[in-house]
């Protein structure tokens, strides 16, 4: 039988065939450290900028996405726009080693309409995909499901910008389509979800052409809108919203609007969800640190930035940033980083 300890250090070996890690000088160092939990911090270095690799060796294709942690596994939802796909779910139990679990969204799902008014279509009128873009996932405890709400494009154009509904009794099976709508009627592009402590939910989307941002208090299902509290930015084009509380302040991380190339990422803050929002602040450098806002997740007293590299020219050579956010009277700083320990 071999140790259990060794089977561990066996996987770390198993696992690090991808480039995102710098696997020659960690084995050198491993050589040198006594311990298994010495050699496990060396083990979860990820570098910034390149193709991460799931526990089997395959790149991770979760752009746009969203990590959830649920009775003790961290998972990540994302965009993967191969063949019949729409979305893929991963997990993890340190952020390190991500194992594929499905594809959770494709063209095959099941659909179910219900109480909301939708278009429940997973292909085009031509039989092609459909766009599904930027993945968000909440549980809500009401339902006991887990509820996707994701940006809808018919695939041909982006004239719908809708936002489609998916539900699941666990967070990676298959998912149920329930359809795509326009909340009270207006543009839905670019999206996250937010969940605040008392478990009210809000959904922010890319509205007129991304002129503006909307900001929309959820049912308690978490299956519709139930009120639009803010339309922010007037005219500032803002798009990849992501937002995270901080000591009793919410701060919310955006975009401009310049297709694939990178940006000045900025954020502005907020006494609540629905209270004043302050003006924008530039975060980072003129690009983000060549990078665009996907999600941002806290950890053991960290609050760590997820964001896109996209490559516009090949779209799957695309890879993933994490950037240490700090925040100091009231103003967020973002820190620049080749590598991350996590």
């Amino acid at each position: 039988m071999i140790p259990q300890s060794q089977k561990r250090y066996t996987h770390y070996f198993l696992i690090a065939f991808g480039e995102g890690f710098r696997y020659n000088e960690i084995a050198d160092k491993l050589k040198k450290k006594k311990t298994l939990d010495e050699r496990e911090k060396y083990m979860s270095i990820l570098k910034n900028g390149t193709l991460w690799k799931d526990t089997n060796g395959d790149p991770i294709h979760a752009h746009g996405g969203y990590i959830i942690f649920h009775e003790g596994y961290y998972y990540w939802y994302g965009e993967d726009r191969r063949e019949d796909f729409y979305v893929s779910c991963y997990r993890s139990e340190n952020l390190v080693d991500w194992e594929f679990r499905r594809h959770v969204l494709t063209t095959r799902s099941a659909t179910e309409g219900y109480r909301v008014r939708t278009n429940i279509q997973l292909r085009n009128v031509d039989g092609g995909k459909v766009n599904l873009e930027r993945p968000k996932v909440l549980y809500n405890k009401k339902i006991k499901k887990f509820v996707m709400w994701v940006h809808f494009e018919n695939g041909k154009d982006y004239l719908d910008a809708a936002v489609g509904i998916a539900t699941c009794d666990s967070p990676d099976g298959d998912f149920v389509y329930h359809g795509h709508f326009n909340p009270y009627g207006y543009m839905s592009r670019d999206c996250t979800l937010f969940q605040d402590d008392d478990g009210t939910a809000y959904f922010i989307s890319a509205s007129r052409d991304n002129a503006d941002l909307h900001v929309y208090r959820l049912t308690d299902d978490y299956m519709n809108v139930d009120t639009l509290v803010h339309r922010l930015w007037q005219g500032e084009y803002r798009e990849a919203p992501a937002v995270v509380k901080i000591k009793e302040k919410y701060y919310m991380l955006s975009s401009f609007c310049t297709g694939w190339a990178p940006n000045q990422g900025k954020y502005a803050v907020a006494d609540s969800m629905e209270g004043r929002w302050s003006t924008l602040t530039e975060i980072g450098d003129e690009t983000t640190y060549r990078s665009q806002p996907a999600f941002i997740l806290q950890k053991d007293g960290r609050v760590l930035y997820y964001g896109d590299r996209w490559d516009g020219e090949d779209y799957f050579n695309s890879s993933y940033v994490i950037y240490p956010l700090t925040e100091k009277d009231g103003k967020l700083t973002m820190e620049y980083a080749d590598e991350i320990e996590i």
